[in-house]
């Protein structure tokens, strides 16, 4: 995600500087048509232009706005795994306590050895879920034994990576270990297990929602035509604008260039900013900050469990957040 106020003007002519060279060519071409060839029926009323620009505004505008609720969908379904994960971590420190409180289970009360390598297991068990879901809806499988190995059980670890959904999985041994602790070792009792598989259940819900954007596509008749419209536009603007320039005297038509190369490039970069914004979770500039996400969940669980050595915040790369 970027996050500097101000586009720099390095990441503004990488985007632009391809389409500003073909309207220039294209606006420069007209002129001389019309001009010095004298071949005027290349010339077009402007008012049927003007007309199309209104209604590819509007289109576009429209687009747009669809792009954006993806991406804004998107953010709030990860705050909401911020608040799930902290919510989940709380439940696991306070509720598995060395209070044997299961009617029917015969077991001794937990040592603070054993109840500290059950609390860790499983809040490590929470991020390893947060990397995983990352990496998943990145389609980011490489990163697995930087992301997520180092949170889980290396055998917990290798079985998990092979299995289609990992995330998913990984919430399923969270259910498991909590019927455990509620039904071999009374660590639980039967309100405290309901509340954090409330919790889990929280979890795949947002985990759906995220791959319910990453799995259905922006509708393409909105996004291709978007494109094709604004193509059509910027292609008949200047045999509109020749004219109205002509009519100012003949050396006039040149300005055809720089304000068609404008407006071309306005309409353009528009279709562009809606285009970026239709799949949240690519890791591309403008997408969700996951990464940065994970690693804010990180701290804050681990500081939870008492640990004093954790990573540090991410920082933006080239104002970039990922």
């Amino acid at each position: 995600m970027y996050i500097r106020e101000n586009l720099r003007w390095h990441i503004i002519w990488k985007l632009g500087w391809k389409s500003v060279a073909v309207f220039t060519v294209y606006s420069a071409l007209v002129c001389l048509v019309y001009g010095p060839l004298n071949f005027h029926s290349v010339a077009i009323p402007w008012q049927p232009v003007a007309t199309l620009g209104t209604a590819v505004a509007f289109y576009i505008g429209f687009k747009n706005n669809g792009s954006y609720d993806r991406f804004w969908e998107g953010r709030q379904l990860w705050g909401g795994v911020v608040n799930s994960s902290r919510t989940s971590a709380v439940q696991i420190l306070e509720f598995v306590t060395s209070v044997v409180d299961a009617p029917g289970v015969d077991a001794p009360p937990a040592s603070a050895e054993e109840l500290t390598q059950r609390h860790r297991r499983m809040v490590y068990r929470q991020i390893a879920w947060c990397n995983a879901l990352r990496i998943h809806l990145r389609r980011q499988p490489e990163q697995w034994d930087a992301a997520v190995a180092p949170f889980l059980e290396e055998e917990e670890s290798e079985k998990l990576r092979q299995l289609a959904n990992p995330p998913a999985q990984i919430v399923r041994q969270q259910a498991a270990e909590l019927r455990r602790l509620r039904e071999e070792r009374g660590l639980l009792n039967d309100f405290q297990h309901v509340t954090m598989m409330n919790t889990l259940e929280v979890l795949y819900n947002l985990q759906g929602g995220c791959e319910r954007i990453k799995n259905t596509p922006f509708p393409r008749q909105y996004a291709f035509f978007s494109m094709v419209f604004v193509y059509l536009f910027t292609a008949l603007m200047p045999l509109g604008l020749v004219t109205e320039f002509a009519k100012m005297g003949p050396n006039h038509i040149w300005l055809t260039v720089p304000f068609s190369v404008l407006v071309s490039w306005v309409f353009s970069t528009i279709e562009t900013v809606g285009h970026s914004s239709e799949n949240p979770f690519e890791n591309n500039m403008n997408d969700v900050s996951m990464t940065a996400i994970c690693r804010s969940i990180e701290i804050d669980l681990r500081q939870m469990l008492g640990e004093t050595e954790v990573p540090p915040k991410l920082e933006p790369v080239e104002d970039i957040l990922y």
